[in-house]
């Protein structure tokens, strides 16, 4: 008996725990499409399985003629010397939304969710996230950033709920 009155409030929590949805994932006010087009580089990440080895990684955004964002991700497998990959999911803007939600399809018919959850005003830093706050991209138009700058896009990511422990700096090759 005493094992129940245990077991069953136990039971209870988690079942309603696992119910329980996250928060909506809070993003920017509004987006310019054309000052956001263009190569970033992804400095730091909680990697999805095709980034888990990934060297010198930058995603680049054009715009096409009807509202899509023409998407290549791009970087070396394994080791800065490595063989160059390149994928190319295509961006659908989430209308109403200033810009700031994207529909990112890899695979027909499934679109991803990707939110811009951070925008420097220069349009040089972005944090790019997800409601489900499993992935997460810290993006800049260099490949380095200063600490401080790191350490401030990093707090802010873990504001936003983010588990840090998965987060990991994407390695670049330093500038000659």
């Amino acid at each position: 008996m005493r094992l129940l009155k245990v077991l069953v409030p136990t039971v209870l929590l988690l079942v309603v725990g696992a119910c329980k949805t996250a928060e909506p994932m809070p993003v920017v006010d509004a987006v310019d499409l054309n000052r956001f087009m263009g190569d970033w580089y992804v400095i730091a990440n909680i990697p999805t399985f095709i980034e888990t080895d990934a060297y010198n990684p930058v995603e680049t955004y054009r715009l096409n003629a009807d509202g899509t964002v023409a998407t290549t991700f791009a970087f070396n497998k394994g080791e800065f010397s490595g063989e160059r990959k390149e994928y190319n999911p295509k961006g659908f803007v989430v209308e109403d939304t200033g810009n700031a939600v994207w529909g990112m399809q890899f695979i027909w018919p499934f679109k991803a969710d990707y939110r811009i959850v951070y925008l420097d005003d220069n349009y040089e830093q972005t944090i790019i996230g997800r409601n489900a706050r499993d992935y997460v991209w810290v993006m800049a138009r260099t490949p380095q950033i200063s600490d401080a700058d790191y350490s401030e896009l990093i707090s802010v990511v873990e504001s936003l709920g983010y588990e840090l422990t998965n987060l990991r700096k994407s390695p670049h090759e330093e500038e000659k």
